[in-house]
């Protein structure tokens, strides 16, 4: 009974969970507090869907009780981000501190929940468990240090409610925390105060004086001071010769400095590119911000925030950074975040009506478009070309399909255009290029599923559509940048565990332990980090231990890099439990110093897994003295 009520508790929890992936964007003072929220419920992803694959491990009342208790708590939490995203942003600014309350209570239900829930006991992936625990640490340091709005946004409002007369400065920071920042958005919140006063019969809270003389400054300034709305020279000339500052988002947490080149890492943190790769090259395994464990070191560029920098670089007369120098076309001379409609609908037209030549024309300026900014990629989605690309990705121009599918793939990286890309059901035609067409067009196609695999619904879809078995031959015959889009699509994938049992019955560990050999290949890390995932299920650790790994594992874990002993021990780890030959060759190859270093000098995964494959040698050395 336990295990049919669990069962039916985790599949909800996997459908709230899409409701928060379902939510708009947050365009208020309560964005920070709304995007922190949403990005940690949306990481117990994981946990859920693989509890929803081995429901019968629920077989406890306390299971239950625990997963209940967090379904109550994350539908509160669903709750107030949906109350929090409409209405009036000037109200709720001036509740913002009643706000604040609101999501530390939700915070804090969230957090005790995941102490009733005991996933350290649950037979799940290790990457899953770790990603667990550091979630619910999340959780745990969130619940008393709700983000607060910073000081000079306090500040600002202070003053708007003492009644002084506030300056141009203040209503130019104001307007941009509120995201109220042209006519329309000024519009829907005149709007959003007139529906106030009605629902409330009256004035709330008694601020109505208030939000009117707030909204008011705003408006002046949007339409007559607002430096992006037609700027003279003159304004344009004091833009240039004062000193702006630098906002914080835009400085790397490290140096300090401007971003040139923003680089995401697995916490959600941005740094510049160069400063989170001496770090990494130093060994370090932890997020320098928030001190977290990383659960890869893959660096993801963040398009939107070096938009962003550029557009402000822009407005504020600053010259971009080296690496964003391209950002202006050098034939038209304008700057790369205008987006102009008639030109994007006349390539459209060419798409859906022209000849070969024409559509293949058109698909590669879209193509270059698209990889322009975020202005363009939105421009773009909006003008309604993805389904046109869509179909020419069956075209048998070979160009024509390559300018298709990499368009497609630079449209992905806004997250709103990855479901109209799989809402028009392009996966299987992507799927097919990877397949058939040429080594461009199968490269961006596997670049292309893994920008859509970030989103967890679609790993499964991606994998459904049979793109594993093309992606491992990529991966044994591409070009070197081939294999390695191949690896990052595969290893994506394979953290659903239905896309693991697939990429094994491909014959993926063949593959990579030929990879791992082949120490001069330069795919040694991707696949080493490809085993370690797959050593988590059994059909992969079966797999694994059927192609002789532990010779060349040992060796790994002597000389490798600090990354590759981690996820070289972790294999070994999953493959030598309950294996007393395979601790037995592993003795014999001198295994034990080996790892006794490691545990006092690895990564902290790789001294715990150092430490647990000791005590196994130890115990199978007690077993082999009593026989």
């Amino acid at each position: 009974m336990a295990n049919q009520e669990g069962g039916d508790l985790v599949s909800q929890l996997v459908d709230l969970v899409r409701e928060f992936s379902r939510l708009p964007e947050c365009r208020n003072a309560v964005k920070d507090m709304y995007v922190n929220l949403m990005r940690r419920v949306k990481l117990l992803n994981p946990l859920f869907e693989e509890l929803k694959d081995s429901e019968e491990q629920l077989d406890g009342d306390d299971d239950v009780q625990g997963l209940q208790s967090l379904k109550i708590a994350l539908n509160l939490a669903l709750e107030l981000l949906k109350s929090v995203n409409g209405g009036s942003k000037t109200f709720q600014a001036l509740q913002i501190d009643k706000i604040a309350d609101k999501f530390r209570a939700v915070t804090a239900q969230i957090e005790e929940a995941l102490c009733k829930v005991q996933y350290d006991r649950f037979d799940i992936p290790e990457e899953v468990r770790e990603q667990t625990q550091l979630v619910h640490a999340q959780f745990k340091r969130a619940k008393g240090q709700i983000e607060s709005p910073d000081l000079q946004f306090r500040t600002d409002l202070a003053m708007v409610k003492k009644g002084k007369e506030p300056d141009i400065e203040m209503i130019k920071r104001l307007s941009a925390k509120l995201h109220l920042t042209t006519i329309n958005d000024l519009r829907r919140e005149s709007l959003a105060i007139h529906d106030l006063i009605i629902s409330t019969d009256g004035d709330p809270e008694n601020c109505f004086e208030i939000m009117s003389c707030l909204l008011k400054k705003i408006n002046d300034f949007v339409m007559l001071g607002n430096p992006k709305l037609d700027s003279s020279d003159h304004e344009n000339s004091f833009v240039r010769h004062r000193s702006p500052v630098i906002p914080d988002d835009f400085r790397c947490p490290i140096s300090l400095e401007l971003m040139k080149d923003p680089v995401i890492v697995s916490t959600g943190q941005t740094y510049e590119r160069s400063c989170i790769q001496k770090w990494l090259d130093a060994g370090h395994k932890t997020c320098p911000k928030t001190q977290q464990t990383l659960l890869h070191t893959s660096l993801t560029p963040n398009y939107v925030l070096k938009s962003l920098i550029a557009l402000w670089c822009d407005s504020n007369g600053i010259e971009l950074p080296q690496s964003q120098g391209n950002s202006r076309n050098p034939k038209t001379g304008r700057t790369g975040s205008e987006c102009d409609p008639t030109a994007i609908a006349g390539l459209l037209e060419k798409l859906a009506n022209g000849n070969s030549d024409e559509k293949r024309a058109a698909a590669g300026e879209l193509r270059l478009l698209a990889k322009r900014n975020t202005d363009s990629r939105i421009c773009i989605a909006d003008a309604g070309a993805i389904p046109l690309l869509v179909e020419l990705l069956s075209s048998r121009d070979h160009r024509t399909q390559e300018h298709a599918v990499t368009a497609l793939l630079n449209l992905s990286i806004n997250e709103a255009n990855k479901g109209i890309i799989v809402g028009v059901g392009a996966i299987p035609d992507i799927v097919d290029v990877l397949k058939n067409g040429t080594m461009e067009g199968r490269e961006n196609a596997a670049a292309t599923l893994f920008s859509l695999s970030v989103l967890d619904e679609n790993k499964v879809a991606i994998g459904a559509a049979g793109a594993i078995p093309p992606l491992i031959d990529l991966l044994q015959n591409g070009t070197p940048r081939g294999k390695k889009d191949a690896a990052t699509a595969i290893f994506n994938l394979c953290i659903y565990q239905g896309n693991k049992v697939r990429a094994v019955r491909a014959g993926i560990v063949i593959s990579l332990m030929e990879l791992v050999k082949d120490a001069s290949g330069g795919m040694m890390d991707e696949a080493l980090a490809i085993l370690a995932i797959i050593a988590t299920h059994h059909e992969g650790k079966v797999a694994i231990s059927r192609a002789d790994p532990i010779p060349v594992l040992v060796e790994v874990v002597r000389t490798g890099s600090p990354r590759n002993r981690e996820n070289g021990v972790a294999v070994l780890w999953s493959v030598c439990v309950g294996d007393f030959e395979c601790l037995k060759m592993m003795k014999e190859l001198g295994a034990e110093e080996v790892l006794m270093e490691l545990s006092e000098n690895g990564t902290d995964r790789a001294k715990r897994k150092a430490g647990s494959m000791l005590e196994l040698l130890q115990q199978a050395e007690f077993r082999e003295g009593n026989v």
